[in-house]
């Protein structure tokens, strides 16, 4: 029906833009049919994420017939949500439509434009792997049943790499170099990690059936192992640049950020040069005549031993909380911390730290994890020293901050107040990483741990980091900056050492929008300025940090609307 005419409902005339009392059923409804019939359906993987455990027997298809099949439902539903007058809402649930509609056409962009199903050759395998990691990891069910979900998985995995082989057309050179790199660890994760998560099942009578479906896997993955690099590789001429149009429809879609891309640009620059002269001048206080890269090699001496680090985390985040607490920065839902433990060996060749939790319908597995990252066992002196750098005191209290308090874990306890369901399950990277990156600077702007210039010495060279990605992945995927400029930058203007600057280009390739840590801080300072203008002296910080988070993770376009009034100017 066209939403220009009129229509009848329980004998009044009903006008479009009028409020009706059931439009939000409907919009309700709607909503509920998208997750259930497009959404969850094409990628169960996400489903057992949010705890949603019908979908943890089943795995997503990767052929090209179901993604034309996706994409089209994707088109009914995106007709079918615009046909709704958006006055016809309450603003939340206008919000959500704005925020189904942006992700439906995140989508359809990835899937018709980008098409990164036929040129990303590691999305089949970290793809799969991914989706038995999201059973593994939590216990939502006793384990045999896990077991049982896995091998359901298990069983059709290597019909995926069958689908890779016909999709896969003309990747990029560095795309195919990635998964190549990625395989050996893939297939360590299913031949030590995957036996060793439900050992305790062992003697069930599953697992024979599992041992068959797991070779099975082992199998299928080093024979794309093979396909890739004879086959594959040879024929990897393709551009993993995006261009300039699609880098904005990707960030209007994906952030709701519209600002023209050499203002984006300018922006970023401005934060870099601002970033820069803060640690310099930092630094000058810790040392006169020192060079800053010196004095950051200095701090990353000053660290805990490696048998004293999960105690080191635990006091950290109950003094963390403390201080949120006792300064009003923001109200904490649930005063259960984290549980700090060592991370599972399936995840150790991945993170050095890493925030797990439940997803926001889990009912069982409720628990949040705190992971860290020990030496392993057998490594030689400088290999721990190494490693133990990433964890200098510096580090340790930011990756605190950013992964828990107030950081990653309160944003997810608030979460559980999100006004709908749309907001829960639809989460903006430039709002969940921008929250983490801004609660770094924020903490120590409130004095947290005052005068304590290594602390922030180290949070201004996190924010250099951020800074360089946001430069590097702008300017490389609309074609002003080569793979070994972006490396150079990282190193120059970002302060990292070449082994870092190389990991992060690489990642900016297959990541183009990895500039939302940056984009996402710098938007919510610039809300909470325009936030204290209007409030005046009724301003209070915990007020503010209260009711960004009571809105969920949808971009910060969707909660300036919600604090300020307006469609202000996001940057």
């Amino acid at each position: 029906m066209s939403r220009y005419l009129f229509f009848f409902a329980a004998g009044l005339l009903m006008i479009p833009g009028a409020r009706s009392e059931t439009a939000p059923l409907e919009f309700r409804r709607l909503a509920d049919r998208f997750f259930e019939e497009a959404y969850f359906r094409y990628h169960p993987t996400e489903g057992t994420s949010a705890g949603f455990h019908q979908y943890d027997v089943r795995l997503e298809d990767y052929s090209a017939a179901t993604r034309r099949e996706e994409a089209a439902l994707l088109h009914t539903f995106l007709g079918e949500f615009e046909s709704l007058d958006a006055r016809s809402l309450p603003p939340e649930a206008a919000a959500d439509r704005e925020l189904l509609i942006a992700r439906i056409r995140s989508m359809l962009l990835d899937l018709e434009e980008l098409r990164s199903w036929e040129r990303n050759p590691d999305s089949y395998s970290s793809g799969v792997t991914n989706s038995i990691f999201g059973i593994m990891s939590r216990r939502f069910a006793p384990p045999a049943d896990r077991l049982r979900a896995v091998i359901a998985r298990e069983k059709a995995i290597p019909a995926v790499f069958a689908e890779a082989r016909a999709n896969l057309k003309n990747p990029p050179e560095i795309y195919t170099r990635i998964a190549l790199e990625q395989l050996p660890g893939i297939v360590s994760f299913f031949r030590k990690d995957v036996p060793a998560a439900f050992a305790e099942v062992r003697e069930r009578g599953a697992w024979p059936e599992f041992e068959t479906a797991n070779r099975a896997v082992i199998e299928a993955l080093q024979a794309y192992g093979q396909f890739l690099q004879n086959d594959l590789l040879p024929r990897s001429h393709g551009e993993f640049r995006i261009g300039a149009k699609n880098y904005r429809r990707k960030l209007a879609y994906d952030e709701m950020v519209d600002t023209p891309l050499d203002r984006l640009l300018a922006i970023g620059v401005e934060d870099l040069r601002r970033n820069q002269e803060a640690l310099r001048e930092t630094a000058a206080k810790i040392n006169p005549r020192g060079e800053p890269r010196q004095i950051l090699e200095d701090l990353e001496k000053e660290h805990p031993a490696p048998d004293h680090l999960l105690t080191t985390f635990r006091d950290v985040l109950s003094g963390l909380r403390d201080f949120i607490e006792q300064h009003g920065i923001v109200d904490i839902p649930s005063q259960v911390l984290p549980i700090v433990e060592e991370t599972p060996p399936f995840m150790r060749a991945l993170t050095f730290a890493s925030m797990d939790t439940p997803g926001p319908f889990e009912k069982v597995a409720k628990e949040a994890f705190f992971n860290v990252t020990l030496p392993e066992a057998g490594w030689g002196p400088r290999q721990v020293e190494e490693h133990m750098a990433a964890f200098n005191r510096g580090t340790v209290i930011s990756t605190a901050i950013h992964e828990a308090y107030p950081g990653h874990y309160v944003q997810f306890q608030w979460l559980q107040q999100a006004p709908s369901k749309t907001r829960k399950l639809l989460w903006a990277s430039s709002n969940a990483e921008g929250w983490a990156h801004y609660c770094e600077q924020m903490m120590l702007d409130e004095s947290y741990h005052s005068g304590d210039l290594g602390l922030r010495l180290g949070q201004l060279q996190d924010a250099l980091l951020r800074d360089a990605r946001y430069i590097v992945g702008l300017e490389m995927h609309t074609g002003r900056m080569t793979f070994e400029q972006g490396i150079e930058f990282f190193m120059r203007e970002g302060y990292q050492t070449r082994a870092v600057a190389e990991r992060e280009t690489k990642r900016g390739t297959a990541d183009p929008t990895y500039l939302v840590y940056t984009l996402g801080k710098l938007q919510i300072l610039k809300l909470r300025e325009d936030y204290r203008r209007m409030q005046g002296t009724r301003f209070h910080l915990r007020e503010f940090h209260d009711r960004f988070l009571r809105q969920g993770v949808p971009p910060v376009k969707i909660i300036r609307r919600a604090l300020l009034g307006n469609d202000s100017p996001v940057l």
